[in-house]
């Protein structure tokens, strides 16, 4: 039964011009795109994978029910009530709270500078892929025209086409190269189209936000159907969710493929505090948290709306579509494998046919193992110089990637494998280019909900001028992330700006509404919107679980950070092993700026609070000025 209204101190005119929502499936399909990013494609199904596959799934379920859902439904009922972006929220609770909202508005922002970036990347691909045969599919020949590019036949033609004809990556950080006009023309089209789409807030986005949340689904669909009935998807799928102990290596859970059945679940894998991290912040970037842009989406809703059932509807369709992709991406993955190993085991095959002058059709891979066997144990002294290649279905499997890696190199490479590879290409980039495109809505509102409450500009001048110039600033700043040396930098930011400083704000904020603000009044809140007082799970998960789950959290990723050496891969056709990708440490001036984008959102919390205490007391004084002022007036006019 709904309590009386909402405390005083929260009192909102719902007539007070703020746009509204035209309907309820706009707002939804807005969180949803918002929450659903690249990270569901690239970052969870690697996570599944590399911490053992259907074991990762505890943590990450019991961090999405104490963590992510109570954090989410904290967001959308404080946006909904006070109809403001996350400044002026965190503000309204306590002017000392302020620099929550800035340290939101700050991480949205510079997110938003590399993240449009990896969108470029995607809409070169896009663009790329609309070629027969696809240009990433073979080596391009050499200057003199008398055999292929050397670099390409080191590695392979979808590495070559990724690291030098997209990025033309530098040799390490120090080098920044020049600017590749291509990716900045990209980048220039990305930050165009997104401008259009947001030019006149919800009511172009609610317009765009039908398609960009919804084609991706339809893809993944399609290529889920397609997936599976391709060969290998089915060890993909049991690699993925099925792990058993890999030998020599304690606590590393691999599926071992074979004739014999799967082994049961292993649990030692949840011994590790790094998969608890991990799962814990997969729930912040896969369900977008702290970062501002669900409490603006909320401030457009009706004051009567039942935020607790968005909060646990928005967030469960996000983590099955976590799954869903996972399932997607590795029975894609599997297929890849599973040529891979062909591959191999058709070169040894070939091999053994020229050393013994077999029969052509003596040897396949059926019957393979045996005649390597019989060859062995007569002639091992020849089969020893033919220096075969090790072919195991799991070697190819492990080669498993995350993030760029996945989508660009090992994606790439499988749909070269599928008939008709062009309109596979064609299919998954645009696809990944709707789920960047619908997370950047959420996060330039993140930035511009608060600029507009904070009356940046007068109200004379529209909304369109202040969205583009947001636009363009972070189009000149994201410049840097086109020159050679521009993914190196993508991986400092990608790395170190976003996690810490989103687990710190996300403890600042259910601490702030169960304490500050006080639990009572927000379940009064919360009744009066929805019609129902928040129950005990909600109540003991705001008020002790998630505040010491997120405690602990930020104090591992802090142990962690510090322990981790600063490091990172390179691109060198010069290294003597290439194509491995030699490990570097980052510079001193490099480090200094992982320092700085580590712990300059932080800073806005205090930083905030410092001014607000300054101003508080500086007009603390001008008020006791002010009042013996009036005190002498008064005595000398007696």
């Amino acid at each position: 039964m709904a309590s009386a209204p909402g405390p005083a101190s929260l009192g909102v005119d719902s007539g007070d011009g703020r746009p509204r929502w035209d309907n309820k499936l706009q707002y939804l399909l807005s969180c949803v795109g918002f929450a659903v990013g690249l990270g569901n494609i690239w970052r969870f199904p690697y996570l599944c994978q590399s911490h053992g596959g259907g074991a990762f799934l505890i943590p990450y379920l019991m961090a999405l029910a104490f963590e992510g859902i109570p954090l989410f439904h904290i967001e959308l009922a404080i946006g909904q009530r006070l109809r403001r972006g996350s400044v002026g929220v965190w503000m309204a609770i306590s002017p000392y709270l302020g620099g929550v909202g800035l340290g939101c508005l700050s991480v949205s922002f510079l997110v938003s500078l590399y993240y449009n970036t990896v969108l470029a990347w995607v809409l070169w691909y896009l663009l790329n892929s609309f070629q027969h045969p696809l240009p990433w599919s073979v080596c391009p020949p050499n200057d003199n025209r008398t055999g292929l590019v050397q670099e390409c036949q080191g590695s392979s033609s979808v590495s070559y086409f990724w690291y030098r004809q997209t990025l033309n990556i530098s040799a390490d950080i120090d080098h920044s190269g020049s600017v590749q006009w291509r990716l900045l023309l990209c980048l220039a089209a990305c930050w165009a189209v997104l401008y259009l789409c947001i030019i006149r807030g919800i009511e172009s986005v609610g317009k765009a936000i039908y398609f960009t949340a919804l084609f991706p689904y339809l893809v993944l669909t399609v290529f889920l159907v397609r997936g599976l009935t391709l060969p290998g998807a089915v060890e993909g799928l049991a690699y993925l969710f099925t792990p058993s102990r890999k030998p020599g290596g304690p606590g590393l859970l691999r599926f071992v493929p074979g004739p014999r059945a799967l082994r049961p679940l292993q649990m030692q894998t949840l011994q590790s505090p790094r998969v608890w991290l991990d799962a814990a912040t997969q729930i912040f970037f896969s369900l977008s948290l702290a970062f501002g842009g669900h409490i603006a989406f909320a401030s457009y809703n009706a004051l009567r709306n039942d935020c607790r059932k968005d909060a646990v509807t928005i967030a469960l369709v996000n983590s099955m579509t976590s799954l869903y992709a996972a399932i997607v991406v590795f029975s894609v993955l599997g297929f890849k494998a599973a040529q891979d190993h062909g591959r191999c085991l058709d070169g040894n095959i070939l091999r053994l046919i020229n050393e013994f002058e077999l029969p052509d059709q003596s040897v396949s891979r059926d019957n393979y193992t045996a005649v390597l066997v019989r060859l062995n144990a007569t002639r091992p002294a020849r089969v020893a110089g033919l220096r075969l290649q090790v072919c195991r279905l799991q070697d190819f499997l492990d080669k498993s990637a995350s993030g760029p890696g996945l989508a660009f190199i090992a994606f790439a490479e499988a749909v070269l494998h599928m008939p008709g590879a062009p309109a596979w290409a064609v299919l998954f980039f645009a696809m990944l280019f709707s789920l960047g495109l619908s997370s950047m809505f959420g996060n330039m509102e993140s930035i511009i909900a608060p600029l507009l409450d904070m009356g940046v500009l007068p109200r004379s001048v529209p909304k369109e001028v202040l969205t583009g110039a947001v636009c363009l600033v972070c189009f000149s700043l994201a410049t840097c992330f086109s020159l050679q040396s521009g993914s190196y930098w993508l991986e400092v930011f990608d790395n170190h700006l976003a996690a810490l400083n989103l687990i710190l704000f996300a403890f600042f904020e259910v601490v702030s509404v169960a304490y500050v603000y006080g639990l009572e009044r927000f379940c009064d809140d919360v009744a009066w919107m929805t019609g129902r007082r928040p129950g005990l799970y909600w109540r003991v998960t705001w008020k002790v679980i998630s505040p010491l789950m997120l405690l602990t959290v930020l104090v591992v990723y802090i142990a962690l950070l510090v322990r981790a050496p600063p490091s990172y891969r390179t691109w060198d056709p010069q290294y003597e092993h290439f194509p491995v990708r030699p490990e570097k440490l980052f510079p001193a001036w490099v480090q200094a700026v992982r320092i700085v984008l580590t712990v300059l959102p932080a800073l806005c919390v205090p930083g905030a609070a410092l001014v607000q205490l300054l101003v508080t007391r500086r007009r603390q004084k001008q008020d006791v000025w002010q009042g013996t002022r009036l005190k002498l007036q008064d005595s000398r006019a007696c």
